[in-house]
């Protein structure tokens, strides 16, 4: 059975940084926990991740990321590079199935097994199942609700995800890096 669950959502706004992540994981057709925590802060709380997609592969990949950060002193960039460097060359790193959102007070970038570390077009990050509803919310309130914080502009978007995507629910976590 493939267990499918997962929208984490992160938005750069008015120089705020949230992000967020709904509970649901699905096996098959059926939902196996409704709050599972997606979204970590490490580093002091100077950094949030979100994860999508094979627990454990994320867990790993966390602990991968939170070596990175030790070993850059912090810095948000250079740990998501080295990351998805080692990521793409490992071989048992390889195999892994999860993709991460990473954020600072300053940068929010995604991290995929392909070795890529993206920032993205128009401050809004998004992966997994979820994604393309969160972020299309996400970018009509960057645009038409400019008074919002950047976790209000997470939370409202990430509900209009859970009322849309039948992978998404409605018991979000939302955090903001210090």
């Amino acid at each position: 059975m493939k267990i499918r669950s997962t929208t984490v959502l992160g938005v750069r706004h008015n120089g705020q940084v949230a992000l967020g992540a709904d509970g649901q994981a699905t096996m098959d057709k059926h939902v196996a926990k409704s709050n599972v925590r997606k979204v970590r802060k490490l580093h002091d709380g100077k950094v949030v991740t979100g994860f999508a997609g094979s627990t454990a592969d994320a867990f790993m990949l966390l602990d991968k990321f939170e070596e990175k950060l030790g070993g850059y002193n912090g810095q948000l960039r250079r740990a998501a590079i080295e990351l998805a460097k080692e990521w793409r060359k490992d071989q048992y790193l390889r195999k892994l199935e999860a993709m991460m959102v990473v954020c600072d007070k300053d940068e929010l970038l995604i991290i995929a097994g392909t070795g890529d570390v993206l920032e993205p077009d128009n401050d809004v990050a998004a992966i997994g199942s979820g994604s393309m509803y969160a972020q299309a919310a996400a970018l009509a309130l960057k645009k038409h609700a400019p008074h919002l914080t950047a976790r209000q502009m997470v939370e409202e978007a990430l509900h209009i995800a859970a009322d849309i995507c039948i992978y998404t629910n409605h018991n979000l976590m939302i955090e903001e890096p210090v």
